[in-house]
């Protein structure tokens, strides 16, 4: 090769390199008829496996996403599968296009953002707290905020619905830290345990050896769901820290991401997402249907 076809080498790989680039996933399930969807399979209400498919609260909002995408040209007729994924490299998986969604809610934060995109918010996760279904109504209100807290007496009042009690956190977690920041702050007496893991944590709620177990929402909603033995437990539905939660994707396709987050405004807007959250979670409160509509898209 002559000294002036080696310079201009550099220049021709340059103009090639975009035909090398991954095709955008749009035309990826042109080409395949087939919509992939990666699940977790161990994430109820969430995303469970069944049988050669799978189930779940974000399960039913991705075939809201299907739906919609069988409305693109050429795509009337395709198919989903359901991939199984596992939790430590769901985001890689997602990153390197062995699945076109993720249908298991992850939250966003930004170095997740380096790597892949997410879609608007599917559920607000946050701290939580369950308890026993049969719990004191005393303690209930009192974790559900609904307790006077102004004048003099409301820390004495706080003191008498907690501190007959004993609660638990997983040692080492930021909520630790949130939970005995909280009670310094409150200046609230109560036994709090820690506990080596979040399924650990419900077990003792179920077992009576502590009133109530605060954890991730999502995890403790995910926990009670999936073993029959913690039908005697309730999440309640208050947060105490918020955290939206969303469906994650290949990152810089834009023009996926506004198909998927069409659909998700659909289901917001059209009031379909009511009955779809009932099923899984109880009616929506007030505020669950104020933030649908804070997520949602015009």
């Amino acid at each position: 090769m002559s000294p002036k076809a080696l310079a201009s080498l550099p220049l021709l790989l340059t103009l090639l390199l975009p035909s090398l680039a991954p095709a955008q996933t749009l035309d990826r399930i042109r080409a395949s008829g087939t919509f992939t969807l990666g699940y977790l399979p161990d994430q109820p209400p969430f995303s469970s496996a069944e049988g050669e498919g799978a189930s779940g609260y974000t399960i039913d909002l991705c075939q809201k996403v299907a739906d919609q995408i069988r409305g693109q040209p050429g795509l009337a007729s395709v198919k989903v599968r359901f991939v199984p994924l596992a939790p430590d490299k769901a985001l890689d998986v997602v990153h390197d296009g062995g699945v076109d969604l993720l249908c298991s809610p992850m939250v966003e934060t930004l170095k997740r953002r380096q790597n892949v995109s997410f879609s608007l918010p599917v559920y607000t996760a946050g701290i939580g707290v369950v308890v026993r279904k049969e719990a004191p109504i005393s303690l209930v209100k009192v974790l559900n905020g609904e307790v006077e807290q102004t004048g003099p007496t409301w820390r004495a009042t706080l003191n008498r619905g907690l501190a007959a009690h004993s609660f638990a956190v997983q040692g080492g977690t930021l909520v630790e830290t949130w939970a005995r920041e909280k009670l310094r702050l409150l200046k609230v007496l109560v036994t709090l345990e820690t506990v080596t893991s979040p399924a650990e944590g419900v077990d003792q709620v179920a077992s009576g050896k502590v009133d109530a177990f605060f954890a991730d929402q999502m995890i403790l909603r995910s926990l009670v769901a999936r073993d029959a033995a913690n039908a005697g437990l309730v999440v309640l539905e208050r947060r105490f820290e918020f955290e939206p939660v969303a469906l994650a994707m290949a990152r810089d396709d834009e023009d996926f991401r506004l198909v998927v987050d069409t659909a998700l405004s659909q289901v917001y807007r059209s009031g379909a997402i009511v009955p779809l959250y009932s099923q899984y979670f109880g009616a929506p409160g007030e505020l669950d249907q104020t933030l649908f509509k804070v997520y949602s898209r015009p």
